[in-house]
């Protein structure tokens, strides 16, 4: 018999799932199988593809990216950047020194042209002199970390409030003076896509500076960011991937018997929506927050410990959409790179609930130009996040176009402008496995809710050891939200199994 009772050893090896095949849950199983003790080893993915939040779809001629975009902080210190370069994925500039030594503090470049929604042009100028102002607030914002209290809960107040101040110091017309409120309120939509989060009044104060920011000028993938999850994927033995099998109930802490084994008992037991069994040793759960969310009560039993069960609540999980359309012809210069939208008699500091019917639009932070494919294929990628981003998806492709096609009639001032000729968007808080975007440091929380979510099961070491462990972008206390910083969780897990075999293989095995 196996020490620990369980028998594993004498079926040569341990059985491990691994729930959720998006990047962690890959990385993990990659990290795993070259481990002689991970013989038995399943990735169960709920839907027909890999790649999680990683979904590149071929459509307009190319290919667009329905979710991870960029990688953030391209450098040595990034793993996805590294696998990436191993390959073969990037191009020369991407891989290029100078490419990495940029940095960029994690904010988001300038536009190239900024439009109001009357039509008219705003000066580069008063656009640079906003984001310098913002972001210079942004950075304040990361100096509350070790400090023994915060003026107010929220990264949205504290902006708000040091704005306020600066407002009554403005000597420029009322106009202007508008125009400029107009302008910071969409740098606060922005930040809102990035931290994928409503409002950033959402956002704790505190531990806002604990995400970090690694240096390189963010860059994409050329053949789409898939490439990565499918080079992954193809590394494993052929059966370790079982698409369409969503789990419904993760039963742990018990003693399974399973036909199929006969005399063998296992901790736990995964119970798929198919009615399948299977039991294991450990489970690897790599599904998103905002699934976690949503089906805690029923996907565990016993039920998750109070702690755990209330960092998975308390955390941020909010939504980030993308919505792209095709255009027959261009209506902007060949070098523009991205066109921002200023609203009109918006501004930070008034608290303004608009009607979703008539106004979700106004979240829309402006448009990404796509690199072009083809002559006669031009794409933008317009971002939106919260609460209207949310509400998009309700809507039929129908109305997403005509929204948007009164939008761009009105920032180009031309009432002609032709509509797109498609649409395509994201529908991540739809997407019944997944339920949003990814997460951020909620107020009511810090970072060791991250830690806590992260803390396998069971807690105590009493009993089988490591029967469930957490890993997934929610999971990472520095680079929650970010593709990174799941593949590193999902390693980190890995080597956490991998470290507790190898102290089973040292110790003495009891004598029958």
């Amino acid at each position: 018999m196996a020490s620990g009772g369980d028998g594993a050893e004498a079926s040569g090896g341990r059985r491990v799932l691994v729930v959720g095949g998006g990047i962690a849950g890959l990385g993990a199983a990659q990290r795993l199988c070259r481990h002689p003790a991970a013989q038995h080893l399943r990735v169960l993915e709920a839907t027909a593809r890999a790649g999680g939040r990683i979904r590149s779809e071929r459509r307009f001629g190319g290919v667009v990216e329905v979710g991870a975009h960029w990688i953030h902080g391209p450098s040595q210190g990034n793993p996805v950047f590294q696998l990436a370069a191993e390959y073969g994925l990037l191009g020369e500039k991407e891989l290029s020194k100078e490419n990495q030594l940029v940095e960029t503090g994690g904010h988001v470049g300038l536009p190239s042209v900024c439009c109001t929604s009357s039509g008219a042009r705003v000066s580069l100028e008063l656009v640079a002199e906003m984001a310098s102002l913002f972001y210079g607030l942004i950075d304040q914002t990361r100096e509350f970390l070790h400090a023994t209290e915060t003026p107010v809960p929220s990264v949205g107040e504290y902006l708000k409030k040091e704005i306020s101040q600066q407002v009554t110091g403005w000597t420029e017309n009322e106009e202007t003076r508008k125009l400029k409120l107009a302008i910071l309120n969409t740098f606060f939509h922005v930040e809102c896509c990035l931290s994928g989060t409503h409002s950033m009044d959402l956002v704790a104060l505190a531990p806002f500076g604990e995400y970090t920011v690694l240096p390189g000028l963010d860059c994409t993938f050329s053949g789409g960011y898939q490439e990565l999850t499918n080079c992954i994927m193809a590394s494993l033995p052929k059966d370790v991937m079982i698409f369409n099998r969503p789990v419904k109930t993760i039963h742990w802490n018990g003693s399974f018997r399973e036909g199929t084994f006969p005399g063998e008992t296992f901790p736990v037991l995964v119970e798929c929506e198919d009615g399948s069994r299977l039991p294991a040793h450990h489970v690897i759960v790599t599904v998103p927050l905002g699934f976690l969310k949503e089906q805690q009560n029923t996907f565990f039993d016993p039920p998750l410990p109070a702690e755990k069960a209330e960092a998975i609540r308390k955390i941020g999980f909010g939504t980030n959409n993308k919505i792209f359309l095709e255009f027959e012809e261009p209506f902007w210069e060949p070098d523009c790179q991205l066109i921002q939208v200023v609203w009109e008699d918006t501004s930070p500091l008034q608290d303004t609930a608009p009607s979703m019917q008539d106004a979700w639009f106004k979240k829309l932070i402006g448009f990404l130009v796509l690199p072009p494919f083809g002559r006669s294929v031009h794409v933008l990628c317009g971002f939106i996040a919260g609460l209207e981003s949310e509400f998009m998806e309700t809507l039929s492709d129908e109305e997403v176009l005509l929204s948007l096609t009164q939008v761009l009639r009105r920032v180009t001032g031309n009432p002609q402008l032709p509509a797109p000729k498609s649409v395509l968007r994201s529908c991540w808080h739809s997407a019944p496995y997944t339920r949003g975007s990814y997460s951020y440091v909620a107020v009511g929380s810090t970072g060791d809710d991250i830690d806590l979510l992260a803390q396998p099961l069971p807690v105590d070491d009493s009993s089988t050891q490591l029967q469930i462990l957490f890993a997934g972008e929610a999971t990472h206390r520095t680079f929650y939200s970010t593709t990174h910083g799941a593949l590193l969780s999902g390693w980190r897990e890995a080597d956490r199994l991998i470290g507790l075999w190898d102290l089973q293989s040292q110790q003495p095995r009891p004598r029958l």
